[in-house]
Formats: C-alpha cells, structure tokens, sequence
C-alpha cells in the first residue's frame, strides 16, 4: 500500500466516525422524507451544507483536541453555572429523545424481517447497545465504529442503478430551491438538525481527547495543555473533512434515491419503515422476492446505522453530564474507574428505550427529533463559536478568520432555519 494512502487511513478517526453517525436512523428518515415529499427539491442543503458542518466539527475538535478536555469541560472551566447547565441540559435532553427514536427505528427495521414483538425487540437493543459500550475498550469499539459506516454503501449503489435526471439533479444541486410553507421549513429544519446535531459537537470534541489518551499525549507538570505533534491538527482537519463529505454524499445520495424512487411514483410521505424500504426496490427489481430484498437492504442499513449513532449519542450526552459534574470520564475507561459516565450511558439508553412506548411511530419520532435537533443547537452554536474565537481558551489555536466566520454563519443559518419555522408555523 502506497505510503499516501497508509497515511490518510491513520489520520481517519474521530472525524470519520461522526459522519457515519451523522446519517443514523433520524438522518436516514429525514433525507428519505425530504426525497419523497420534495424530490429533488432539498438536494442543495447536502451541497451547503458541507463547509458549514466541516467548521463546526473542525472548530469542536479542535476544542478538544487543544485544551484536552471535552466540550462541557471547556465551558464548565470558562463560562458561569447557567450557561454550563444550559448547554449540557441542552445536548442530554437532545440526545435521549435521539436514542429513544433510533431504537424504534431499529427494531421498527427488524420486524420487516421477522415478526418479533416490538417491545422485546426494543429492549433486546437497549441492552444490547448498553453492554457493548459498557464492556468494549476504546480501541475495539473505535474499530467497530468505523467498520459500521459501510453500511452507506446501499443508498449511493440503489441511486446509481437507476435510470436518473443528471441535470435536473445537479441543477437542484445547485441551485437552491425555496418553498415558504410549514411543511418545506419543518423537513429543512430537520435536515439541518440532523446533520449539524448537537451529539456531533461534543462527542468528535471528547474523542479526540480519547485519541490522545490513547497515544499518550498527556500534559504533564505545569501544563496546562496537552503537547500536541505537528502533525495532529492537520490529521484532524483531514479526517474531519473526510467525515463530513462521506456524511454529505451520503445525504445526497438518499434524496436523489427517495427522490426518484418514490416522490415520482406519488409517495409523499413515509409513515412506516415499510414505506421508507420502497427506496431500494429498483436494485432488487429483477431477483424473486424483490420486496422481500428491499426490506432486508433497509433493515440492514438502519440496524447498522442505528448500532453505531446510538452509542455515540449515549456517549456525547455522557461526556457532557461527567465533565459537567467533574466525573471521571471516557470510553477508555472501565466501568469501575468512571461508573458515574457509564451510569450516564445506561440511564440515557434507558430513558430513550421507554420513550417508544409513548404510541408515536418510530419513522415519524424520526423526523420530529432531527427537528427538535435543529432548534437546541442554535444556542450550543452560539457558545461554540464563542469558544472558537477565544484567545484566552484556545491561544494561538483559535480559529482563524476563515474558521470563525463560518462557525458564525452556520450559527446564523441555524437561528434562520428555526425562525423561518416559527413564522410559517404562526401564519398557516
């Protein structure tokens, strides 16, 4: 293997992680209802969308990665109670709700397969979820994490082995296309919730912190920061950029599929699971059983998916509670050494599992949730920003002219999204 190509594949961590956790089972639901309601007519927001995730996530864990703390240490040691509450109440709330939909997504996914009862199914995930996080070291479960995201792969293949507009796709690519109406803000505020989300922020900030743990970048005697290689910025902007663009293509790749598969075909709303695996019935169209197949390539995605983006929701909402309270925290941990993160972990799992019994069905919980997403992190925008610019925090590696203006501009895009909701919401 080409030196280049060793490299590139050791600088991918963190980065790559969160943008396959980027597109969970909320990401999926949401983009696959974009396509369906809208066809092709969202397609830009994967396009615009990309430098402003790559900001904000660069910017977070950059965060980390140069103070050596997560994003809730770096508040809890610079900004008053309020806002440290504010911030952490924000993502753990966030994330719960996240975690209880993904469940019903997952085991909504099984049951395509196999008639089991939701309820035990939902459990089943719950605790099996909760153990691998609990007993896995850093390293295995990392390792597992990035092997997770190839389940990707099924929506850019169903895209491409249909016969599709190329020009109409990369016209609404883009060229942005506004409707002022409830419904066309309330899927584009989900959109931009479930793809700059609150858990992205402060689990790609404390996971570079476990990077370093794991390298043995440490600060030691009078250091107040870990002493960072040359190298690790660098290395970090690459996987975080890489991340960011396979979550992105990923994205576009779902709308353009939904798009066609369903949008022209009149189905403009995917109430089940069902619905939603329709999307890959032109790739199966031509074997026995294709309905059958497009389910099982469904539930596979989203159990995938739905393993990896719930652990990591767990996780960042346990990152932020433990350095709220000054836990001991990480995955690279064991249960004994910080049983107050784990409790964490166990606790948001388990809340999230009881919120499917609450009789909402799980890929309409799905969309709402990225839209609740979208509003708590305007608020957690703000204070990241805020962070970003500051030389007193970050010294000389504050973000630079390039880095603060799309942090705030993605921070203003967010606020918009949220207000152009509330407006059509007040004038229907």
């Amino acid at each position: 293997m080409p030196d280049r190509i060793r490299n590139f594949l050791r600088a991918l961590g963190p980065g790559i992680v969160t943008g396959a956790a980027d597109d969970d089972p909320s990401g999926i639901a949401t983009y696959s209802q974009t396509g369906a309601q809208f066809g092709y007519g969202q397609l830009w927001t994967a396009l615009y969308q990309l430098p402003l995730m790559i900001a904000v996530q660069e910017a977070c864990a950059r965060i980390g990665a140069v103070t050596g703390r997560g994003l809730a240490g770096v508040v809890r040691a610079n900004y008053s109670r309020a806002v440290l509450y504010g911030v952490v109440g924000l993502v753990v709330v966030a994330n719960t709700i996240n975690i209880g939909a993904d469940i019903g997504a997952v085991a909504a996914a099984i049951r395509l397969i196999f008639n089991i009862p939701f309820t035990i199914l939902a459990i089943g995930i719950a605790v099996v979820i909760v153990l691998l996080e609990v007993l896995l070291s850093y390293k295995t479960y990392a390792k597992g994490l990035k092997w997770l995201s190839i389940t990707l792969l099924a929506y850019p293949i169903t895209a491409l082995v249909i016969a599709e507009p190329w020009g109409e796709i990369l016209r609404a690519t883009v060229v942005p296309h506004i409707e002022f109406s409830f419904q066309y803000f309330f899927i584009v505020t989900g959109v931009f919730g479930t793809s700059i989300s609150p858990y992205m922020f402060f689990w790609q900030a404390s996971e570079e912190v476990e990077e370093e743990l794991e390298k043995g970048i440490i600060a030691t005697g009078e250091q107040q920061e870990p002493p960072l290689p040359d190298s690790f910025i660098p290395n970090l902007r690459i996987d975080t950029m890489t991340g960011m663009l396979a979550a992105e293509v990923a994205q576009w790749f779902i709308i353009i599929a939904t798009g066609t598969v369903l949008f022209s075909h009149g189905i403009d709303n995917i109430a089940t699971a069902a619905d939603a695996a329709r999307a890959f019935e032109p790739l199966v169209q031509s074997f026995p059983y294709a309905g059958l197949l497009a389910k099982l390539l469904f539930a596979v995605g989203i159990i995938g998916l739905g393993f990896l983006g719930i652990p990591v929701l767990a996780g960042s909402a346990a990152y932020a509670f433990a350095e709220a309270l000054g836990w001991r925290e990480g995955l690279s941990k064991t249960f004994r050494q910080a049983p107050g993160f784990y409790g964490v972990i166990i606790v948001s799992t388990l809340v999230g599992l009881l919120l499917n019994f609450s009789g909402v069905d799980p890929i309409r919980a799905l969309v709402w949730t990225a839209v609740f997403n979208g509003i708590a992190a305007v608020p957690l925008l703000f204070v990241i920003a805020k962070i970003n610019g500051s030389k007193i925090i970050l010294g000389n590696e504050r973000g630079g002219v390039l880095s603060r203006t799309f942090v705030w501009f993605t921070f203003g895009v967010m606020a918009c999204s949220g207000v152009g909701l509330l407006c059509t919401l007040v004038l229907r």
